[in-house]
């Protein structure tokens, strides 16, 4: 029996825990404390299973088994994006039904995390004497720009090699540059858009989004006609303040924004055919001129794409309007080839136009491995034994920590090709046999990382 099937006996206790880490509601972008906490508590158990751990400014740890010079690493991280509305099942909790496993970080990341920590434990428990220090690096800040690994490895040596279970099989060696920017103006001035509010992350496509208007009732009724031949459902709703209009989309990864339908946008544009873009103000503007209902950058001027890693993709993640100011963040994924300052200087100067402020919030560089950098050969020959299969080599859009690897690590894994995942999405979820699969190829590349 190959090594990595030795998961199997841990099933039952791993899912126990996972249900206790998922009911921590560890949304780093509205509480941090929070996700420190799912930090300290999965730390805390990995003391009781007889580890040593270390933890910093409680944003950032790691679970250590074995002695050596050399470091090899796994990394996961236990935050998680905000829940939404719209859940079939409790978020907050885990959920099997159907064959299936559900919770918000049931598969980004907190599954992952979970069977790593016990890769680790049935490495100890069968006495496995690592020719290397095996790490399970333990972030709390993923989802909000990976300062965490920053903290970490402000402190600690980089790992000789290392992989994380944070996007989907066979092997990434590519991953597009991120740049997170703030569209701003100090003040909203709009007319007739009192206020527009969407999304609570800027990494996720929107699913809600909602506009106050001070409209006649005959232009009540165009834009319920114009709202009529849209894509999303709209409901208008009459308030004290004026007419409110409640948008809802379909939420996706600002990674494949083309997979969701972006509230915000679709909402603009039937306020800019009816109103026009002056009354909406700046912001409202720039969105729809500027990006529209397109994920590509062909408006802002953009538009570009590689042989390594596919085409540039836009999203407009979150639109905060109000009576004193107005803002947008911006998630571009770049090709990993393309120029990042051109990218920022374009957007900038078209935003001008409109009087509009840029600021770079975030900028992840991108990550180009080569195929014969020695990690890739262990989660081959890792993938292998446990599935029969040959696994791809891809490029992804998504941001993982292996960019802060250097080059000499890589995302591998959880999610198998026709799993939905629903990554960011509401009824994140993972086929249960996948999942476990999963953990056992984690844990035969985890034990080929300790002893080759």
């Amino acid at each position: 029996m190959s090594f990595g099937r030795k998961i199997a006996a841990y099933q039952e206790s791993i899912l126990k825990d996972l249900d206790t880490l998922i009911r921590i509601p560890s949304v780093s972008a509205s509480d941090p404390d929070a996700a420190s906490q799912a930090l300290t508590w999965i730390l805390s158990r990995a003391e009781e299973m007889g580890f040593a751990t270390k933890s910093y400014n409680g944003i950032v740890g790691h679970v250590e088994y074995g002695e050596g010079d050399e470091i090899a690493a796994v990394l996961a991280h236990v935050d998680v994006v905000p829940a939404g509305d719209g859940w079939s099942v409790p978020p907050y909790e885990l959920t099997e039904k159907d064959g299936r496993l559900y919770g918000r970080g049931v598969v980004d990341d907190k599954g992952p995390a979970m069977a790593a920590l016990y890769c680790l434990k049935a490495l100890k428990d069968e006495g496995i004497i690592p020719k290397r220090k095996i790490r399970l690096i333990l972030g709390a800040a993923e989802e909000i720009g990976m300062d965490d690994m920053e903290e970490y490895f402000r402190h600690e040596p980089l790992p000789v090699m290392g992989f994380t279970p944070d996007s989907e099989y066979g092997i990434c060696l590519c991953e597009k540059g991120i740049m997170q920017l703030e569209i701003s103006s100090k003040y909203h001035d709009g007319t007739t858009l009192t206020e527009l509010h969407a999304g609570n992350a800027v990494n996720a496509v929107p699913s809600k989004a909602y506009a106050l208007i001070d409209c006649t009732e005959n232009e009540d009724h165009q834009l319920r006609r114009f709202a009529d031949a849209r894509p999303g459902t709209y409901d208008f709703i009459y308030t004290m303040d004026g007419l409110r209009i409640v948008a809802a989309g379909k939420a996706a990864h600002a990674s494949v924004p083309e997979e969701g339908l972006n509230s915000a946008t679709h909402l603009i544009r039937i306020l800019a055919a009816n109103f026009g873009q002056l009354v909406l103000g700046s912001l409202c503007g720039f969105l729809d001129d500027a990006i529209g209902l397109e994920t590509d950058g062909t408006s802002l001027g953009i538009a570009c794409r590689d042989q390594e890693s596919g085409a540039l993709t836009v999203n407009v993640g979150i639109v905060e309007i109000d009576e004193k100011s107005s803002r947008a963040l911006i998630d571009i994924r770049y090709p990993v080839t393309a120029d990042a300052e051109e990218i920022l200087e374009k957007i900038a100067l078209r935003a001008s136009y409109d009087g509009l402020m840029t600021k770079l919030v975030n900028h992840e560089l991108p990550l180009n491995l080569s195929e014969n950098t020695p990690i890739i050969s262990i989660l081959k020959a890792a993938y292998q034994e446990i599935t029969g299969e040959e696994p791809v080599l891809y490029s992804t859009g998504g941001g993982t920590y292996a960019r802060t690897l250097h080059n000499t690590g890589v995302a591998f894994g959880p999610v198998f090709a026709g799993d939905p995942a629903k990554i960011h999405d509401v009824d994140e979820g993972m086929n249960k046999a996948n999942y476990f699969r999963h953990a056992a190829i984690c844990l035969e590349a985890i034990y080929r990382m300790a002893t080759l």
